[in-house]
């Protein structure tokens, strides 16, 4: 399976300074998507902190591992570098004052040809097109979906809450953090979607969707994402991350590309 990966950031429209934080190491097929919360831009410290450090100690695990580490493997490095990665934080939190309380969102995914282990906390999200139906792959730890799962609240009620944005769980705010992990099966022609509140927030799944369908490529997808939330307030920061999943390529001897196969 072949990947292609794209991402776009942008501070939105009512924010003086963007707190979220995106890598793709493509060599690796590893992408991370963090949003920082904090004050005096602490939050921006916290989300380059995190995908920096999982980039380079998840990218190395892979580049070792190779493609042959199983779904288990995966899961467990993933799991192990977040808590690296939480406590790294979590310390420089409380050893600098003005990274007191800082925090982050996270959601990442690991590209194994036909399988995609994600992995997610708080309310960053990851969906995934397929055959034009789109579906949401990650589940938001949030005060709001607790509410929706426990009938507290109707879902006309949940889009129009002022609580939006209370994380039930984040990166870096406590000594210790679980990572949700869930292993997906790839299609080719499979598109995932990764991405901040900023976005998902501003722009429906309906309007998501109808981006995502478009015979585009990646980056034009990417900008009409951002543009789209931004036309609708962008109240928020707006970081996407996009992977297009393909068919791998053949790669015959002379003889069969001589006879076209």
């Amino acid at each position: 399976m072949n990947y292609d990966f794209c991402t776009r950031t942008d501070a939105g429209r009512a924010r003086p300074n963007n707190e979220d934080a995106v890598l793709v190491d493509e060599g690796v097929r590893l992408g991370i998507l963090a949003d920082g919360m904090g004050g005096y831009n602490a939050g921006e410290i916290a989300s380059s902190m995190a995908t920096t450090f999982i980039r380079t100690e998840l990218g190395r695990w892979l580049e070792q591992a190779g493609r042959q580490a199983n779904a288990r493997e995966v899961q467990r490095a993933m799991e192990i570098c977040v808590e690296n990665a939480n406590r790294a934080i979590f310390n420089a939190a409380h050893t600098n004052p003005h990274y007191a309380g800082m925090g982050t969102t996270l959601v990442m995914g690991v590209f194994q040809d036909a399988r995609l282990m994600v992995g997610h906390i708080g309310d960053s999200r990851c969906y995934r097109l397929r055959d034009g139906q789109l579906s949401q792959v990650t589940r938001d730890h949030s005060l709001l979906r607790e509410q929706l799962d426990a009938g507290i609240i109707t879902p006309e009620q949940a889009a129009v809450s002022t609580q939006k944005n209370l994380v039930t769980r984040a990166l870096g705010v406590e000594d210790a953090v679980m990572l949700e992990v869930n292993e997906i099966r790839v299609e080719p022609g499979d598109c995932f979607l990764m991405c901040s509140d900023g976005l998902n927030d501003m722009l429906d799944d309906d309007a998501i969707a109808d981006i995502l369908r478009l015979e585009a490529p990646l980056q034009d997808k990417a900008t009409r994402l951002v543009d789209g939330a931004n036309a609708n307030g962008g109240r928020d920061n707006i970081t996407v991350l996009l992977a297009q999943a393909g068919a791998a390529k053949r790669r015959g001897g002379l003889i069969s590309r001589w006879l076209g196969k």
